[in-house]
């Protein structure tokens, strides 16, 4: 059994069959916590419209959820844009589960981080129409490839592995994008007088440092099977969690060069309004 502060898990797109639902469960089962934030994208009501893919290791997941928070973890529940219908239910608590449309997590040693989704920066954080049609089809694709490519590693004994994000970390304009997406949420956080921002959204775990504050993204349950991870002394850490659960990464102790001073691309020139209206619904 593993002992943290706080975790924040986000992306796990429950009532799909990409959904690594059976990991998830025996990382809830391993690990224990004060706190546990689910950030967004836990239940994936757009897909559910079209075909509802909803198995035995789906309800575990929820039924595991409201035991924790029964029996005294504080669940904090911040809905996503793929269960955004839940946004309207924010400020109530639901089977012991407390529903908040952003939260402020403050760490053991005193450090103030903005949760919420990331959804909120698709708005700054665009790419073409076309790219978005192109991109949604072709990530579907991606993640039939990556079910049966991992079908096939299970019955040869091999540990899961994902093919959708090495293909991902190799195309050039994914990770433009990704590095725009870390830049805005760090530069809310900045100008909000945060710390930090911890989101998921992207699908993409990782830490960001920069002068003034800690970028921090809990990955997802589809493709990575991450989660973040709070010490008691405060220190937070990337976990993925498969076969052989391992850190794959510590927060950094020294900032980027890539996003210090003059280095700092455009993007961090958000509008004031947009800042102003995010910061002002942190709760």
């Amino acid at each position: 059994m593993r002992s943290y502060r706080s975790v924040f898990i986000s992306d796990v797109h429950l009532g799909t069959a990409d959904c690594q639902a059976e990991y998830l469960l025996d990382f809830l089962n391993q690990v224990r916590c004060e706190t546990l934030y689910l950030v967004g994208d836990i239940i994936d009501l757009i897909a559910m419209q079209r075909r509802v893919h909803f198995p035995d290791s789906h309800q575990a997941v929820i039924h595991k959820l409201i035991e924790l928070a029964a029996s005294g973890t504080r669940v904090v529940y911040v809905p996503g844009n793929h269960d955004d219908f839940l946004r309207r239910f924010c400020g109530q608590t639901i089977a012991g589960i407390e529903l908040r449309y952003k939260a402020v997590h403050t760490t053991a040693d005193g450090r103030r981080f903005m949760v919420c989704h990331g959804d909120q920066f698709d708005q700054v954080v665009r790419c073409s129409p076309l790219m978005l049609l192109v991109g949604d089809r072709a990530h579907g694709i991606l993640l039939r490839l990556n079910r049966w490519f991992n079908a096939w590693r299970r019955l040869k004994g091999k540990p899961y592995w994902s093919l959708a994000a090495w293909v991902k970390s190799r195309i050039g304009k994914a990770r433009t994008f990704i590095r725009r997406f870390e830049l805005a949420a760090l530069t809310v956080a900045e100008k909000g007088n945060y710390d930090g921002f911890i989101c998921g959204h992207i699908h993409s775990a990782g830490f960001l440092r920069s002068e003034e504050g800690l970028y921090c993204n809990d990955g997802d349950w589809v493709e990575h099977c991450t989660a973040l991870v709070e010490q008691e002394n405060g220190k937070l850490e990337l976990l993925h969690w498969s076969e052989s659960p391992v850190v794959l990464a510590k927060e950094p102790d020294a900032p980027n060069p890539d996003v210090c001073g003059d280095a700092r691309p455009v993007i961090d020139t958000l509008p004031t309004a947009f800042v102003e209206q995010v910061n002002r619904l942190a709760s």
